[in-house]
């Protein structure tokens, strides 16, 4: 098996992020299958619904181009009379050119690729190369794309050929009718040829678009290594981490923040387990829990103290007893009272520079108080 590395086997689904650096570049999700079936039947089913006035725009267009009086002779402008004339037909040919404009537009837009990319105007110069184009023509992806061509051109000119011999003693006969009988006629198998052609032509692009799907994920395909690369690079970004700042802040109400910002002391596990502490002498009889925390919402306690200066300590043992033992708006347990008291004299002295972290001072709590991430006490 491949080593797992940049180079190791891309077994894992493209990222959000390897999605939209592939889309900035212009690799996107397309299918030329769907555009052109849909392209087809927006313009042949808007010449199945203004066909009548389409032909009659044409031919009132044919009879004032063919006739003139006196006036046409002593006054010739021909720039005029042309422009007279194919204002008569522009507005039907104009809805033709609408309808499929709106479907070449809504064909990307299904697929969820439409928008403007300017990465997708950089020349590509290696596609200039004809060693590099020759190896397109004959590789197996240019083998895959002969092979659809041909599967397309053999179904719809199976189809359209079946529609056209089903029809035979219609068209036949129009050589008997008179020019308008023949001239709708003609329409009417036109249409209908169109129509069942362009719907054949959704039969291909149902194939097409899955097959589109897993060639594009399997060329963004990442290695297990590169997942990891990649998720370093976004916990490292600046917007990331203030996204989960953000978020973690969103998870306190406002009485844990104000009892943040008035807390002496956070004590923390130092990631899963938070308690802020207050102690003021003279206004406090005990250590008082203002707010306590697990996991986001320690986190979020954590965030905030260092925003608001709060000192915050690492002391698992003695943070998951005060946890387990106390809850918000109450004094410590009073089996704690001396290990609070001896972190609360450190944090005095610390703000007094009168010791530094090297003499932060070891706390021993008895095996009863000796709690687990889960609340089990532990017994030595």
């Amino acid at each position: 098996m491949a080593a797992d590395g940049p180079g190791g086997e891309k077994t894992e689904k493209p990222t959000a992020k390897r999605l939209s650096e592939a889309a900035k570049k212009g690799d996107i999700l397309q299918s030329r299958e769907l555009s052109t079936a849909m392209v087809v039947m927006a313009g042949v089913a808007w010449l199945a619904f203004s066909g009548p006035a389409l032909v009659a725009a044409i031919r009132q267009m044919l009879a004032e181009g063919l006739s003139f009086d006196s006036s046409d002779i002593a006054s010739f402008a021909p720039e005029q009379r042309a422009v007279h004339l194919l204002g008569t037909v522009a507005m039907p040919l104009a809805g033709v050119l609408l309808a499929t404009l709106a479907a070449a537009i809504a064909a990307p837009a299904l697929l969820g690729s439409l928008g403007f990319r300017p990465g997708a105007f950089q020349p590509k110069f290696e596609k200039l190369n004809p060693a590099s184009g020759l190896k397109r023509i004959f590789s197996v992806n240019g083998l895959v794309e002969l092979v659809k061509s041909l599967a397309k051109i053999l179904l719809l000119g199976s189809i359209g050929g079946y529609l056209i011999w089903h029809r035979m003693d219609e068209i036949h006969n129009m050589g008997k009718a008179g020019i308008e009988p023949a001239i709708s006629e003609l329409g009417s198998v036109f249409i209908l040829v169109a129509l069942t052609l362009a719907a054949s032509l959704f039969i291909v692009a149902g194939i097409d678009v899955p097959a589109q799907i897993m060639q594009r994920t399997k060329r963004l395909n990442m290695t297990k290594q590169e997942i990891k690369e990649e998720h370093k690079e976004s916990e490292g970004s600046p917007e990331v981490k203030g996204a989960i700042r953000r978020r973690q802040y969103e998870t306190l109400n406002g009485s844990v923040r104000k009892a943040v910002e008035e807390a002496s002391v956070i004590l923390t596990n130092p990631t899963h387990f938070a308690v802020a502490l207050r102690y003021h002498p003279g206004r406090d009889a005990a250590p008082i829990v203002l707010a306590r925390g697990v996991d986001d919402i320690a986190a979020a306690i954590r965030e905030l103290a260092q925003d608001k200066s709060v000192p915050v300590l690492q002391y698992p043992e003695l943070t998951r007893a005060i946890y387990f033992t106390s809850r918000a708006g109450q004094e410590i347990d009073e089996r704690l009272f001396m290990a609070v008291a001896t972190v609360l004299a450190f944090v005095f002295r610390i703000e007094n520079r009168m010791a530094s972290e090297m003499d932060r001072p070891h706390i021993d709590l008895p095996e009863s108080l000796r709690f687990d991430a889960n609340g089990k006490n532990i017994v030595n």
